[in-house]
């Protein structure tokens, strides 16, 4: 890939994630934070109490990250298909329910860093069985279905490039 190439898919990163909702923003911080090892989300992200115990979750939701990371499907056989579906989604039902993340553009951009670009094939099928899920109220299920559109729904291929932009937390911005 060429720098012209690479530069140019990361400012179209970029553009997505300043897209998102100011609060799918700095959960994706936060999760990136979290599932990547990047630094300690409590000293970096916890305000409050409440914070605190929404980070310790993360954490215990996120313990077998690395380890899915190493289930996604190569081969595509059923048998590897549902050891890594199951885990996922259970991740991502954790990471649904805390109302941060409100359309399927947001929880591609966050699973795809998480996971790997391998795994986005199977976000849209993981996304929808989250969604879908009573953990879910009834409401918020709508719109997170209705945000996955049919292009992403049916896409043929899936693209293997690595993400390059991986947002991080601005002192001044977060402050604010």
């Amino acid at each position: 890939m060429t720098t012209a190439t690479t530069a140019s898919l990361a400012i179209a990163e970029m553009r997505e994630f300043a897209s998102f909702a100011p609060c799918e923003q700095r959960y994706i911080k936060r999760s990136l934070d979290i599932g990547l090892a990047r630094c300690d989300a409590f000293k970096l992200w916890g305000r409050s109490e409440a914070e605190n115990t929404a980070i310790r979750r993360q954490y215990v939701a996120y313990q077998d990250l690395k380890a899915l990371r190493e289930l996604v499907p190569a081969d595509g056989t059923i048998g590897e298909t549902e050891r890594f579906i199951g885990k996922a989604v259970r991740m991502a039902v954790f990471d649904l329910e805390q109302e941060r993340i409100e359309c399927f553009s947001a929880f591609r951009f966050l699973y795809e860093r998480l996971l790997g670009p391998q795994s986005r094939a199977f976000l849209p099928g993981i996304f929808c069985a989250a969604a879908a899920l009573p953990h879910i109220k009834p409401e918020r299920r709508k719109i997170l279905l209705q945000s996955l559109s049919e292009a992403a729904a049916t896409a043929p291929a899936w693209s293997d490039a690595k993400p390059n932009f991986y947002p991080e937390f601005i002192e001044d911005v977060e402050a604010a």
